[in-house]
């Protein structure tokens, strides 16, 4: 990959991050790429992986300076989401499915 993707890979926000991650994902898919460039939108998708990482790491670290009680200590504080958003159609106790694959929403 050219150095000068680097750094405006470094200037995309998450959103735009991960809008160019999916379309490499379909191009990828569509089974129409030689595989010289395979490897090239393999190695610019692993490039904003790290990206989509970094901001959300960000992020969190962020959050976790919001949530300092009044005496200034940190409380850090699992997301919990409201019952209708846990389990649309159902209810809170029931158990979630366990799946390795991450989701963003």
């Amino acid at each position: 990959m050219s150095s000068k993707s680097k750094p405006r890979e470094a200037e995309l926000n998450f959103e735009d991050a991960m809008d160019r991650l999916e379309k490499i994902v379909e191009q990828m898919e569509s089974g129409k790429l030689p595989l010289e460039d395979l490897i090239v939108r393999y190695e610019e998708g692993m490039n904003l992986v790290k990206v989509c990482q970094e901001r959300l790491a960000n992020a969190e670290q962020k959050i976790e300076i919001i949530a300092r009680n009044s005496a200034g200590k940190s409380v850090v504080k699992g997301f919990e989401p409201t019952q209708e958003a846990a389990t649309p159609g159902g209810t809170a106790d029931e158990p979630q499915e366990t799946n390795d694959e991450i989701k963003l929403f």
